[in-house]
């Protein structure tokens, strides 16, 4: 059997090998998901990667699957039984960001614009392909996240500063940040790139 060449951040852990393999770079369309994955990220700041992973099943039950239009109406009450529910990182900052990008993202529909034209905008509807042969070589931010967590503020987001929207580029796809040697380098390209 031969052993799959991964990307170097994914080998500590089966969780992290699982998502790598299966998820982390494959180019997502569904608004929805698109919501979940950036709030995701934005509850990940400061912490590492697989901690959010093992939580992610709970977060969703209870955030009501990630509904912007359910969280948006959430409470005082609400956010109380978040922040005394062990399953998810209690921290109420990353909560209220929950709810305000929920609401931020209302704000967003009502105006005609969901999340999936929103964020492939940035990219001109194609993935950017990197090829990468080295770590060091895989940027933390880039002008276009920059230029992403600005817009994403002016319209209400928070926890979206550029090193998050980078890591939701990486993982939505809307980037190739898997190295070339990477088993899913080739898979996360579009059929028609070179």
């Amino acid at each position: 059997m031969i052993d799959l060449v991964r990307c170097w951040w994914c080998e500590d852990d089966p969780l992290n090998r699982e998502y790598h393999d299966l998820e982390w770079g494959n180019p997502e369309h569904d608004s929805r998901k698109l919501f979940e994955m950036l709030c995701l990220e934005g509850a990940q700041a400061g912490l590492n990667w697989v901690t959010i992973l093992r939580k992610r099943t709970h977060y969703v039950k209870v955030f009501d699957n990630f509904d912007p239009e359910r969280i948006a109406r959430y409470g005082d009450d609400k956010v109380q039984a978040l922040l005394n529910d062990p399953g998810i990182v209690r921290n109420r900052l990353k909560v209220r960001a929950f709810i305000q990008n929920a609401q931020a993202c209302l704000n967003m529909q009502e105006s005609g614009l969901n999340l999936d034209q929103y964020f492939w905008d940035f990219v001109d509807g194609s993935p950017i392909q990197n090829n990468w042969t080295e770590p060091l070589q895989v940027p933390a931010n880039t002008a276009l996240s920059d230029s992403m967590s600005k817009d994403l503020k002016k319209r209400g987001f928070s926890f979206v500063g550029s090193t998050i929207c980078y890591a939701f580029m990486q993982a939505a796809g809307l980037v190739n940040d898997h190295l070339v040697s990477c088993f899913r380098h080739s898979q996360c390209k579009p059929k028609n790139s070179i």
